[in-house]
């Protein structure tokens, strides 16, 4: 602080704003949303390989015939 006195009020008046602006672009965000945000997370992961495609779920084609079966053995017991 006694280096900043014995400076002239303008040059010390300029090195504080410019200490200023500094720590200021230290906390600046690259992303303006937070959606914006999220979209680059999911863009990188996906360039990462964590989004691979994996092998065709079986799981909707189990329960259609498990409720077609259920239907039919429905009709057939009030029939």
């Amino acid at each position: 602080m006694e280096s900043i006195r014995r400076q002239n009020p303008q040059a010390a008046m300029m090195s504080l704003e410019a200490a200023a602006a500094s720590a200021r672009s230290g906390f600046a965000c690259l992303f303006s949303t937070a959606d914006e945000y999220e979209s680059a997370l999911i863009t990188e992961r996906r360039a990462q390989g964590r989004y691979a495609q994996s092998r065709r779920s079986y799981w909707p084609l189990a329960l259609f015939v498990g409720c077609a079966l259920i239907v039919a053995g429905a009709v057939l017991l009030l029939v």
